[in-house]
């Protein structure tokens, strides 16, 4: 697996063009200048692993944008330490960014391929502590809970309740919210009461949410 000269120029010249585009979070911009996105995409993909887009990785799924990427990191506030849930693993390079953060990551994904892909190369480029599950986004991992921050990856036409209820008072949920072509980023911030408080941060573009397990 290389990582050469050329590919961290690429991966300035991103990270460049993502803090033009309004990211200020100088400790995300360090982990997407850090992880090699070009090993994440398949090899004929080479060339366009640092254009800011996303792209296919199979199971009818993608690797988000890099710029949306950094977006949602910057919406959870992370700090280190914190227990993070992401629904909807995909490659794992979202997951990546949170654990360069310093946050302990539990991720899951529906699409059974997409999880024994992503479980065995993730420690192969040096990610050993995050932890992927195969399962319901929708459900979360109740196991782990409570988490200080909870991020969805997919585009949900509801906030699922599950997740609600393993997120700790001042936690917050980052999630897409809609049906149709276009999504309403969203963070919902958990009040000490249950009840949820509701920021909106534009419209992005991502594939849906599904429920349920996937043996593609």
């Amino acid at each position: 697996m290389v990582d050469n000269y050329r590919h961290k120029g690429m991966r300035k010249r991103l990270v460049a063009e993502i803090k033009f585009k309004g990211i200020s979070d100088e400790r995300i911009l360090d982990a997407i200048d850090k992880i090699p996105r070009h090993l994440f995409l398949d090899s004929s993909f080479l060339e366009f692993a640092y254009e800011d887009k996303p792209f296919p990785i199979g199971s009818g799924q993608t690797i988000s944008q890099p710029y949306t990427v950094a977006f949602q990191t910057e919406l959870l506030e992370v700090k280190k330490g914190q227990k993070i849930l992401e629904i909807g693993t995909g490659s794992g390079y979202q997951a990546c960014v949170l654990a360069e953060l310093g946050a302990k990551v539990y991720t899951i994904e529906r699409q059974k391929k997409l999880y024994q892909r992503t479980k065995e190369f993730l420690p192969k480029i040096g990610y050993r502590q995050i932890k992927v599950f195969y399962g319901d986004g929708y459900k979360g991992i109740p196991a782990f809970a409570p988490y200080n921050g909870i991020l969805i990856t997919a585009a949900a036409p509801e906030i699922p309740q599950k997740l609600v209820e393993q997120l700790n008072p001042g936690g917050v949920i980052v999630i897409p919210l809609g049906e149709g072509d276009i999504q309403t980023m969203i963070r919902l911030t958990k009040k000490p009461d249950g009840s949820l408080t509701e920021e909106h941060f534009g419209g992005f573009r991502f594939v849906p949410l599904l429920k349920d397990k996937s043996d593609d």
